[in-house]
């Protein structure tokens, strides 16, 4: 196929595709804003506010090999439809949950939005790997991955523009001075603020679904998927170890990803930062920034595997900085940030947003690795990586329990450290391993 076909036949695609991982970064970011509010709204402390990332990212894990099974019946087009309709019901959920204001209910609603991000997500990043070339692969997923997380940074902004306004009044201690009465109105109508955007997510996502049925996105065929031979079964996957060592490796890329992008505005809050709301959008600019390496540099300057290998060595530089760096000295921000008119922030913190570059590549780089040569079981291996996404359920609570049992805020993001080791070697052995 010449190069002039092959841009046509992938260009379309690429661009359907890409309007999904806009809604991919929209829905997952807004969880980083979602947090303190709910953690205000609800009176949590900080390890139960946490659990907005549990029941969202534990969708993965419960719905990831059902949704490889709902791909083989119905296919990938009409699975990334229904995984927007179900999407769309997770967001109808929260007009209940805003209107009571009651947590247990907004924990469906997010697990809901999970379970359709699931299905949408497992027939999605397969059709990214296997629309063109494998050693291209990394650049097509960063490409989405610039789209996902530009999604990222705009949320935050928005959801920060049109919901936190005013949330220096719904302080602990402004709100202690209230009799009970007032305060519950107080708390209520902050909960309310979310029933319009809601309504808003749950229309744009239906109407996506519309689109995506009588769009001309072509079924994905991968290599190997009409091979003859032994009847196709889960268990097939297992023998596939670079698959598996994928897997973990994801489990630890994407909780290092959820806790840089999801815990910032809890730590900027615990500082006393003012614009503590819209902190996830400096995790998610540094993400896109990496992404931006990724499409210049691999695969012509850097390979997959030495980008993840580069990623995982800045992960464990920049954690370094989070845990040792002062969280009063803003010295960093003030050389890199305020000279474009962005409010600086702490050193720590500035660290942390910095793990968002660290990150970038590790969701593109490992799925090609993890995917390589599983011909008609790729959509298996997709969803087992899909299932690997419950680190962003469980790691997060990892350091939620530590920031509570007397290790500090700053001092528990050392849980990331030992993450990027395992990168390190799925990046430098782990994926090389073909036999058990």
């Amino acid at each position: 196929m010449n190069d002039y076909s092959y841009k046509n036949s992938t260009l379309i695609p690429m661009a359907i595709i890409g309007m999904l991982f806009f809604i991919f970064g929209f829905v997952t970011w807004l969880n980083g804003s979602l947090i303190p509010l709910l953690e205000v709204v609800c009176e949590l402390n900080s390890f139960e506010a946490l659990f907005v990332t549990f029941a969202f990212y534990a969708a993965y894990t419960i719905m990831a090999i059902p949704s490889s099974l709902v791909l083989m019946k119905i296919g990938y087009k009409n699975g990334m439809a229904a995984g927007l309709g179900i999407m769309a019901l997770g967001a109808l959920i929260f007009i209940p949950a805003a209107k009571l204001a009651t947590f247990s209910i907004f924990l469906i609603g997010l697990f809901v939005l999970g379970a359709g991000l699931t299905l949408l997500q497992t027939a999605a990043n397969p059709y990214v790997v296997c629309i063109g070339p494998q050693n291209s692969a990394a650049v097509r997923v960063s490409i989405m991955g610039v789209i996902n997380k530009s999604a990222g940074v705009i949320a935050p902004i928005v959801f920060t523009a049109y919901v936190l306004t005013g949330m220096d009044q719904y302080t602990k201690e402004s709100l202690a001075l209230l009799n009970e009465e007032a305060r519950q109105a107080q708390l209520t109508a902050l909960s309310q603020r979310l029933v319009s955007p809601y309504i808003g997510l749950a229309v744009t996502l239906f109407i996506l679904m519309l689109f995506i049925k009588v769009s001309p996105l072509p079924e994905l065929e991968c290599d190997g998927d009409k091979q003859e031979g032994e009847k196709l079964k889960l268990s097939g996957i297992l023998k596939y170890p670079h698959t598996i060592l994928g897997a973990l490796a994801l489990f630890m890329g994407v909780g290092v990803e959820v806790i840089a992008g999801d815990t910032i505005g809890l730590y900027g809050k615990e500082l006393g930062l003012a614009h503590f709301g819209m902190l996830t959008s400096y995790t998610m600019a540094f993400m896109v920034l990496g992404y931006i390496a990724g499409i210049l540099l691999i695969p012509r300057y850097v390979k997959q595997e030495s980008a993840l290998a580069i990623s995982a060595l800045l992960g464990i530089l920049f954690t370094c900085g989070i845990v040792f760096s002062s969280p009063q000295d803003a010295t960093l921000s003030h050389i890199f940030l305020s000279w474009l008119g962005i409010p600086v922030i702490p050193n720590s913190i500035f660290f942390l947003a910095l793990l968002g570059m660290a990150n970038a590549l590790v969701w593109p780089a490992i799925w090609p690795l993890a995917l390589n040569g599983l011909g008609r079981y790729t959509g298996i291996g997709s969803a087992l990586l899909i299932m690997s996404i419950a680190g962003g359920a469980l790691l997060p609570l990892v350091f939620g329990g530590l920031s509570h049992s007397g290790i500090s805020h700053q001092h528990a993001y050392i849980t990331l450290f030992f993450c990027y080791l395992v990168i390190l070697f799925y990046a430098v052995k782990g994926h090389k391993i073909t036999h058990w």
